[in-house]
Protein backbone atom coordinates (compact mmCIF):
# COMPACT_ATOMS: atom_id res chain seq x y z
CA UNK A 1 0.00 0.00 0.00
CA UNK A 2 1.49 3.10 -1.14
CA UNK A 3 -0.77 6.11 1.04
CA UNK A 4 -0.89 5.68 4.40
CA UNK A 5 -2.99 3.55 6.66
CA UNK A 6 -6.10 5.09 7.77
CA UNK A 7 -6.91 4.83 11.20
CA UNK A 8 -9.82 2.75 10.05
CA UNK A 9 -7.74 0.50 8.13
CA UNK A 10 -5.63 0.23 10.68
CA UNK A 11 -7.98 -0.79 13.25
CA UNK A 12 -9.09 -3.38 10.36
CA UNK A 13 -6.07 -4.91 9.99
CA UNK A 14 -5.24 -5.26 14.03
CA UNK A 15 -8.33 -7.00 14.11
CA UNK A 16 -7.05 -9.59 11.84
CA UNK A 17 -3.40 -9.85 12.96
CA UNK A 18 -4.02 -12.15 15.68
CA UNK A 19 -6.59 -14.66 13.86
CA UNK A 20 -5.14 -18.01 12.96
CA UNK A 21 -8.43 -18.55 10.29
CA UNK A 22 -10.51 -16.52 8.18
CA UNK A 23 -13.38 -14.16 10.00
CA UNK A 24 -16.45 -13.99 8.29
CA UNK A 25 -17.66 -10.31 7.16
CA UNK A 26 -20.07 -10.49 10.30
CA UNK A 27 -17.58 -11.56 12.98
CA UNK A 28 -15.08 -9.25 11.54
CA UNK A 29 -17.66 -6.40 11.97
CA UNK A 30 -18.24 -7.64 15.60
CA UNK A 31 -14.89 -8.02 16.91
CA UNK A 32 -13.24 -4.54 14.67
CA UNK A 33 -16.66 -2.65 16.14
CA UNK A 34 -17.23 -1.49 12.73
CA UNK A 35 -20.85 -1.67 11.02
CA UNK A 36 -20.91 -4.73 8.56
CA UNK A 37 -21.01 -2.11 5.66
CA UNK A 38 -18.20 -0.48 6.66
CA UNK A 39 -16.48 -3.02 7.49
CA UNK A 40 -17.31 -4.85 3.94
CA UNK A 41 -15.67 -1.61 2.55
CA UNK A 42 -12.69 -1.10 4.10
CA UNK A 43 -12.25 -5.29 3.44
CA UNK A 44 -12.63 -4.51 0.05
CA UNK A 45 -10.10 -1.84 -0.01
CA UNK A 46 -7.16 -3.64 2.12
CA UNK A 47 -7.73 -6.63 -0.34
CA UNK A 48 -7.16 -5.16 -3.05
CA UNK A 49 -3.98 -3.37 -1.87
CA UNK A 50 -2.72 -6.99 -1.13
CA UNK A 51 -2.87 -6.26 2.55
CA UNK A 52 -6.11 -8.78 3.54
CA UNK A 53 -6.49 -12.10 1.30
CA UNK A 54 -9.79 -14.40 1.87
CA UNK A 55 -10.32 -12.27 4.93
CA UNK A 56 -7.14 -12.38 6.34
CA UNK A 57 -4.47 -10.84 6.79
CA UNK A 58 -1.39 -11.17 4.19
CA UNK A 59 2.12 -10.87 4.68
CA UNK A 60 2.43 -7.47 3.26
CA UNK A 61 -0.74 -6.37 5.17
CA UNK A 62 1.79 -7.66 8.83
CA UNK A 63 4.89 -5.31 6.82
CA UNK A 64 2.65 -2.38 7.10
CA UNK A 65 1.60 -2.59 10.38
CA UNK A 66 5.46 -3.60 11.59
CA UNK A 67 5.89 0.55 12.16
CA UNK A 68 3.14 0.66 14.44
CA UNK A 69 4.65 -2.10 16.36
CA UNK A 70 5.30 -1.73 20.20
CA UNK A 71 9.07 -2.94 20.45
CA UNK A 72 10.27 -2.00 23.90
CA UNK A 73 9.34 -1.50 27.43
CA UNK A 74 10.26 0.62 29.71
CA UNK A 75 9.33 0.44 33.87
CA UNK A 76 9.81 3.94 35.72
CA UNK A 77 10.66 2.21 38.98
CA UNK A 78 13.08 3.82 41.12
CA UNK A 79 10.88 5.70 43.61
CA UNK A 80 10.76 5.48 47.39
CA UNK A 81 6.87 4.80 47.45
CA UNK A 82 6.44 6.73 50.55
CA UNK A 83 2.94 6.52 50.98
CA UNK A 84 2.66 2.48 51.28
CA UNK A 85 5.12 2.85 54.04
CA UNK A 86 5.62 0.89 56.29
CA UNK A 87 5.68 -2.24 53.78
CA UNK A 88 7.91 0.41 51.36
CA UNK A 89 10.51 0.55 54.06
CA UNK A 90 12.13 -2.34 53.44
CA UNK A 91 10.85 -3.05 49.45
CA UNK A 92 10.30 -1.09 46.43
CA UNK A 93 7.05 -0.34 46.05
CA UNK A 94 7.25 -2.52 42.52
CA UNK A 95 8.54 -5.15 44.21
CA UNK A 96 5.41 -5.28 46.86
CA UNK A 97 3.76 -8.70 46.71
CA UNK A 98 -0.37 -7.94 46.29
CA UNK A 99 -2.64 -10.77 46.60
CA UNK A 100 1.00 -13.31 46.48
CA UNK A 101 2.41 -11.76 43.24
CA UNK A 102 4.63 -8.86 42.97
CA UNK A 103 2.92 -5.55 40.88
CA UNK A 104 5.37 -5.29 38.51
CA UNK A 105 5.37 -8.90 37.62
CA UNK A 106 1.52 -8.56 36.35
CA UNK A 107 3.23 -5.98 33.90
CA UNK A 108 5.77 -6.99 32.88
CA UNK A 109 3.63 -10.49 32.15
CA UNK A 110 1.29 -8.35 29.78
CA UNK A 111 4.11 -6.71 27.71
CA UNK A 112 5.91 -10.22 27.62
CA UNK A 113 2.64 -11.60 26.12
CA UNK A 114 2.77 -9.19 23.81
CA UNK A 115 6.13 -10.54 22.03
CA UNK A 116 8.23 -7.23 23.98
CA UNK A 117 11.26 -8.74 25.13
CA UNK A 118 13.34 -5.45 24.77
CA UNK A 119 12.87 -4.40 28.86
CA UNK A 120 14.09 -1.74 30.65
CA UNK A 121 13.66 -1.30 34.25
CA UNK A 122 14.94 2.31 35.84
CA UNK A 123 15.81 1.91 39.49
CA UNK A 124 16.72 3.50 42.70
CA UNK A 125 15.46 3.18 45.80
CA UNK A 126 16.79 -0.30 47.28
CA UNK A 127 18.10 -0.84 43.53
CA UNK A 128 19.60 -3.97 44.50
CA UNK A 129 16.42 -5.58 45.21
CA UNK A 130 15.22 -5.80 41.79
CA UNK A 131 18.17 -8.50 40.78
CA UNK A 132 15.68 -10.99 42.15
CA UNK A 133 13.47 -10.16 38.63
CA UNK A 134 16.22 -11.76 36.82
CA UNK A 135 15.50 -15.28 38.06
CA UNK A 136 12.22 -15.35 36.35
CA UNK A 137 13.02 -12.56 33.96
CA UNK A 138 16.26 -12.76 32.24
CA UNK A 139 15.97 -10.72 29.60
CA UNK A 140 15.28 -7.35 31.85
CA UNK A 141 18.25 -5.05 31.80
CA UNK A 142 18.69 -2.09 34.34
CA UNK A 143 19.05 1.69 34.37
CA UNK A 144 20.22 3.28 37.53
CA UNK A 145 18.82 6.42 38.35
CA UNK A 146 21.35 8.05 41.27
CA UNK A 147 19.30 10.76 41.77
CA UNK A 148 16.12 9.26 42.31
CA UNK A 149 15.38 11.04 45.77
CA UNK A 150 16.72 14.42 44.47
CA UNK A 151 14.02 15.16 41.50
CA UNK A 152 10.86 14.37 40.44
CA UNK A 153 10.10 11.28 37.73
CA UNK A 154 11.57 12.92 35.02
CA UNK A 155 14.85 11.84 36.27
CA UNK A 156 14.03 8.46 35.63
CA UNK A 157 13.23 9.25 31.76
CA UNK A 158 15.88 11.12 31.53
CA UNK A 159 18.04 8.08 32.11
CA UNK A 160 15.91 6.34 29.76
CA UNK A 161 15.39 8.65 27.04
CA UNK A 162 17.31 6.95 24.27
CA UNK A 163 14.85 4.02 24.37
CA UNK A 164 11.69 5.51 24.47
CA UNK A 165 10.95 5.26 20.32
CA UNK A 166 8.16 2.91 19.69
CA UNK A 167 8.07 2.52 23.29
CA UNK A 168 5.72 1.60 26.43
CA UNK A 169 6.73 3.78 29.22
CA UNK A 170 5.05 2.15 32.15
CA UNK A 171 4.68 3.15 36.17
CA UNK A 172 5.79 -0.14 37.86
CA UNK A 173 3.40 0.32 40.81
CA UNK A 174 -0.21 -0.32 38.83
CA UNK A 175 -2.22 -3.67 39.86
CA UNK A 176 -3.22 -4.97 36.14
CA UNK A 177 -6.39 -6.52 36.17
CA UNK A 178 -6.75 -7.07 32.44
CA UNK A 179 -3.82 -7.75 30.31
CA UNK A 180 -5.70 -7.29 26.87
CA UNK A 181 -5.49 -3.41 27.66
CA UNK A 182 -2.15 -3.23 26.23
CA UNK A 183 -1.90 -3.94 22.79
CA UNK A 184 0.32 -4.61 20.30
CA UNK A 185 0.24 -1.76 17.69
CA UNK A 186 -0.33 1.49 18.42
CA UNK A 187 -1.58 4.06 15.55
CA UNK A 188 -0.10 7.13 17.41
CA UNK A 189 2.00 8.12 20.63
CA UNK A 190 -1.31 7.66 22.98
CA UNK A 191 -1.77 7.34 27.26
CA UNK A 192 -4.42 5.21 28.96
CA UNK A 193 -6.65 6.65 30.63
CA UNK A 194 -10.04 6.01 32.26
CA UNK A 195 -13.40 8.61 31.72
CA UNK A 196 -14.56 10.13 34.47
CA UNK A 197 -17.19 12.24 35.60
CA UNK A 198 -15.22 13.51 38.22
CA UNK A 199 -11.61 12.98 39.11
CA UNK A 200 -9.65 13.52 42.33
CA UNK A 201 -6.16 13.12 39.87
CA UNK A 202 -4.31 13.93 36.95
CA UNK A 203 -6.25 13.76 34.09
CA UNK A 204 -6.62 15.06 30.51
CA UNK A 205 -9.04 16.99 28.55
CA UNK A 206 -9.49 16.59 24.12
CA UNK A 207 -9.70 18.69 21.70
CA UNK A 208 -10.09 17.04 18.08
CA UNK A 209 -9.42 13.54 19.90
CA UNK A 210 -5.86 14.57 20.74
CA UNK A 211 -4.92 15.29 24.90
CA UNK A 212 -5.27 19.49 24.86
CA UNK A 213 -4.61 20.06 29.10
CA UNK A 214 -3.07 17.71 31.39
CA UNK A 215 -4.49 19.28 35.10
CA UNK A 216 -5.26 18.06 38.57
CA UNK A 217 -8.70 17.13 39.17
CA UNK A 218 -11.67 17.99 36.94
CA UNK A 219 -14.97 16.97 35.74
CA UNK A 220 -16.01 15.07 32.30
CA UNK A 221 -12.05 14.30 31.34
CA UNK A 222 -9.96 11.17 31.10
CA UNK A 223 -7.97 10.31 34.38
CA UNK A 224 -4.87 9.58 33.36
CA UNK A 225 -3.18 5.87 33.87
CA UNK A 226 0.84 5.14 33.84
CA UNK A 227 1.14 3.75 30.93
CA UNK A 228 1.53 5.41 27.45
CA UNK A 229 3.07 4.53 24.08
CA UNK A 230 6.02 6.58 22.26
CA UNK A 231 5.81 5.67 18.37
CA UNK A 232 9.39 6.30 16.59
CA UNK A 233 8.78 9.93 15.70
CA UNK A 234 8.00 11.23 19.30
CA UNK A 235 10.41 8.83 20.99
CA UNK A 236 13.09 10.55 19.09
CA UNK A 237 11.93 14.51 19.97
CA UNK A 238 11.65 13.36 23.97
CA UNK A 239 15.19 12.14 24.39
CA UNK A 240 16.13 15.80 23.39
CA UNK A 241 13.10 17.82 24.59
CA UNK A 242 13.78 15.26 28.20
CA UNK A 243 17.11 16.61 28.56
CA UNK A 244 16.27 20.43 27.49
CA UNK A 245 13.18 20.63 30.03
CA UNK A 246 15.15 18.84 33.30
CA UNK A 247 17.91 21.83 32.67
CA UNK A 248 15.27 24.64 33.01
CA UNK A 249 14.99 26.21 36.07
CA UNK A 250 12.69 24.00 37.88
CA UNK A 251 12.72 21.09 35.71
CA UNK A 252 13.74 18.55 38.11
CA UNK A 253 10.52 18.96 40.13
CA UNK A 254 8.46 17.82 36.70
CA UNK A 255 6.58 15.02 36.23
CA UNK A 256 8.08 13.51 33.06
CA UNK A 257 5.01 13.41 31.16
CA UNK A 258 4.73 17.00 31.51
CA UNK A 259 7.38 17.23 28.62
CA UNK A 260 5.44 16.38 25.88
CA UNK A 261 2.09 17.56 27.25
CA UNK A 262 2.95 20.96 28.69
CA UNK A 263 6.20 22.05 28.47
CA UNK A 264 6.48 20.83 24.32
CA UNK A 265 2.96 20.31 23.80
CA UNK A 266 3.10 22.12 20.50
CA UNK A 267 5.21 19.46 19.26
CA UNK A 268 3.36 16.91 19.88
CA UNK A 269 0.16 15.20 19.29
CA UNK A 270 -1.04 12.57 21.52
CA UNK A 271 -4.45 10.47 21.96
CA UNK A 272 -5.93 8.17 24.78
CA UNK A 273 -6.81 4.92 24.78
CA UNK A 274 -9.82 4.52 27.10
CA UNK A 275 -9.70 1.32 29.52
CA UNK A 276 -12.02 1.12 32.98
CA UNK A 277 -11.52 1.06 36.60
CA UNK A 278 -11.91 -2.60 36.79
CA UNK A 279 -9.04 -3.18 34.12
CA UNK A 280 -5.92 -1.53 36.38
CA UNK A 281 -5.63 -0.04 39.96
CA UNK A 282 -2.82 1.82 41.13
CA UNK A 283 -2.84 1.18 44.98
CA UNK A 284 -1.57 4.99 46.20
CA UNK A 285 -2.16 4.14 50.08
CA UNK A 286 -1.53 1.88 52.88
CA UNK A 287 -5.01 1.76 53.39
CA UNK A 288 -6.14 1.14 49.71
CA UNK A 289 -3.22 -1.81 49.51
CA UNK A 290 -5.25 -3.48 53.11
CA UNK A 291 -8.37 -2.89 50.97
CA UNK A 292 -7.46 -5.36 48.19
CA UNK A 293 -5.48 -7.83 50.10
CA UNK A 294 -6.27 -8.86 53.07
CA UNK A 295 -3.04 -10.12 54.19
CA UNK A 296 -1.90 -6.84 55.51
CA UNK A 297 -4.98 -6.15 58.06
CA UNK A 298 -3.22 -8.28 60.85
Amino acid sequence: MTKPLTRKEFNLLTTLAPCDASLSQRELARRSGFSLGTANKLLAALTQSGLVADNQITESGLATLEPFRVKKAVFLAAGFGSRLVPVTLNTPKPLVRVNGQRLIDGLIDAVLALGITDITIVRGYLGEQFDQLLYKYPMIRFLENPIYNESNNISSALVARFGLANAYVLESDLLINNPNILRKYHYESDFLVIAKERSDDWCFTLKNGFIAEEKFGGLNCYQMVGISYWNAQDGAKLSADLKEAYEQPGGKERYWEQVPLCVFKDKYQVGILPCTQEDIVEIDTFRELKQIDKAYCG
